[in-house]
């Protein structure tokens, strides 16, 4: 399968590096990666799954978040395991399109969960006494419905953007996997009016999770600081701290790829930032919430003991 009105019919990733000495070394590296990354959001899926005093809306957004880590780092991971393994890591035009459309929908679907999920900790912290009344089911079924349909509009408008382009000959894509930014470096037609698209969709999709995160935050801060009592602030930032923590980490290592355009960061330098938030974020998600929080260290010992005894 080709693109509407062009030659290329498959792609080469170039992948992270062209240094033999350092393929096989990257290769397990990686694999331990994604090792590390499945068993710890499965593990966290199957502790929320079976454990009933975990179904809050708080675990029920972590227990999506856990799905979409799996999802992204799995639609990236495997394929280039391939670069560190194979002369040419060949991906076929629909393969390319189909890997681009799953990573824009996860990562999108990704920024708004984590949005409602500072949204959750600022009603159960500024607002304690209507926390059951406003974030009740129907609402976070609501909000999850909302951060996949986002998710599923940038998806087909990022992707549909670049089946629009051309592609004439040049099918060397400089990255580890289809992203948009090396896509449209290969494109024979004039990209200024897609990048424009590419950076608004962007400034839309992760605007409006960072504006909600840093409003919801900037109240809940407020909030803490009128607290009397040492415990109680302890308590309240112990609540919001892994979750603050794996924001930073999310949007700090996107803020580094689409923000600027290519001409400002070399792309070779944008691939560190991709490999950050697509191998090494999902990997951390699950141990940041597995090490920081006691209901789901209790739950694992709960879950263990019964395994142990039955």
């Amino acid at each position: 399968m080709a693109a509407r009105n062009s030659s290329v019919t498959e792609f080469i990733l170039t992948g992270l590096t062209d240094k033999p000495e350092l393929q096989l070394p990257l290769f397990f590296l990686f694999l331990g990666f994604y090792l590390v990354t499945v068993l710890g959001n499965l593990s966290l899926i199957l502790l929320i799954g079976l454990n009933s005093y975990l179904h809050t809306p708080m675990y029920f957004f972590l227990f999506n978040l856990s799905i979409i880590d799996l999802s992204y780092s799995t639609t990236i991971t495997p394929k280039m395991q391939m670069s560190f393994i194979s002369k040419k890591n060949i991906i076929f035009y629909a393969g390319c399109m189909t890997q681009l459309f799953f990573f824009c929908f996860f990562v999108i679907s990704e920024s708004f969960v984590l949005s409602a999920m500072a949204y959750d900790r600022y009603v159960a912290i500024c607002n304690p006494l209507v926390y059951t009344v406003t974030m009740f089911s129907q609402m976070c079924f609501l909000l999850l419905l909302g951060a996949y349909g986002m998710g599923f509009a940038g998806a087909i408008i990022h992707t549909g953007s670049i089946m629009s382009l051309t592609f004439c000959s040049e099918n060397l894509v400089n990255h580890f996997m289809c992203d948009i930014l090396p896509l449209l470096e290969l494109s024979c037609n004039n990209t200024y009016a897609h990048a424009l698209v590419v950076f608004i969709i962007v400034a839309i999709v992760i605007g409006i999770p960072i504006a909600t995160i840093f409003l919801s935050y900037t109240l809940i801060l407020s909030n803490i600081l009128h607290i009397s009592s040492t415990e109680g602030r302890s308590k309240a930032f112990s609540t919001c701290s892994s979750h603050v923590i794996v924001v930073s980490l999310f949007f700090g290592s996107g803020a580094f790829m689409y923000p600027k355009p290519p001409s400002i960061m070399p792309l070779g330098q944008g691939k560190v930032s991709s490999l950050f938030y697509t191998i090494v974020v999902p990997m951390l998600n699950p141990l940041i919430y597995s090490l920081r929080n006691k209901d789901v260290k209790i739950a694992l010992r709960k879950t263990l003991n019964r395994k142990i005894f039955s």
